[in-house]
């Protein structure tokens, strides 16, 4: 299985598509709201969303429809990143609710090597999440410092923390 890509594995203008999707259950959005200390009726009130919203219905939390989006994308985008240098935009397009499944899929914008060392390059990304129905729910941009295949040589190769078993002798 791939995890992330090297600097040379980015191709301008390829498009991944995350798998699996992940339904989103009332039990992760109060979750999050827990975890975040965000307590806004609109995601933890039922009575308050159906009575006073718009929607009529609880909203899950929009930043953790990114959190998951961002999540969704490491195995093809950032599995190998040394580091997440920016979001550079993050919108919230169309509510998500409980119940609701969100795919992912990432379009690589541009790509240029590192200034500073040549081991490693950036690479700008647009992650956009949507609904099972095909709804477009959120779109965010970023730019993400990659390593090149000879920082990996260097460090070990793809795997360089992983512990080899020891052996079973009696």
């Amino acid at each position: 299985m791939q995890f992330g890509r090297t600097y040379e594995e980015f191709e301008v203008g390829a498009t991944y598509k995350h798998w699996p999707g992940k339904t989103v259950t009332e039990y992760d959005d109060h979750l999050f709201c827990l975890l975040t200390m965000n307590h806004h009726p609109l995601h933890m009130d039922t009575n308050y969303a159906e009575k006073t919203t718009d929607f009529g219905r609880n909203v899950v939390v929009g930043n953790y429809i990114y959190s998951l989006l961002l999540g969704m994308s490491v195995p093809d985008i950032s599995g190998k990143a040394i580091a997440n240098l920016e979001i550079e935009s993050l919108k919230h397009v169309a509510p998500t609710f409980h119940g609701d499944t969100v795919y992912g899929e990432t379009t690589v914008l541009d790509k240029w090597p590192s200034k500073s060392k040549n081991d490693r390059g950036i690479v700008h990304v647009e992650t956009k999440g949507y609904k099972q129905d095909g709804t477009l729910v959120c779109v965010f941009r970023r730019k993400v410092m990659v390593p090149t295949e000879t920082y990996i040589k260097e460090r070990g190769g793809e795997q360089p923390g992983r512990p080899e078993p020891k052996s079973q002798e009696k």
